[in-house]
């Protein structure tokens, strides 16, 4: 079973929320970047909560037929980067967040509403 990249990341954002994730932001990257077509950028606020979105992610993800290619940062809990194919993740630890604030290194992204 194949899935769209967009409903990769609603997925994915819907996995982000039900962890409690703060600040979900999704940004649409078609058209800008060959890296992916989404981001979804999110944090928690404990490296126990970072690791919990990342593994609710993963397994929303594997449920839905959807290989993980990689994934950084699990130990540490800082800043996790989950590689979906089409869909990254980042889920940063909320000291981190405003730090890289990678939002505004991807400014020209338009950011996606989602439900």
């Amino acid at each position: 079973m194949t899935i769209s990249s967009s409903e990769l990341l609603n997925i994915a954002v819907e996995a982000a929320e039900d962890k409690k994730a703060m600040n979900v932001v999704a940004l649409d990257l078609r058209g800008i970047s060959l890296v992916a077509d989404y981001f979804v950028i999110c944090h928690g606020n404990s490296d126990t909560q970072v690791q919990a979105i990342a593994t609710e992610v993963r397994k929303r993800a594997h449920d839905a037929g959807v290989t993980l290619r990689g994934i950084e940062g699990m130990d540490a809990a800082r800043w996790v980067l989950m590689d979906l194919g089409d869909v990254v993740v980042h889920i940063f630890h909320r000291d981190e967040r405003d730090y890289y604030n990678i939002e505004r290194l991807w400014s020209d992204a338009k950011v996606v509403e989602h439900v």
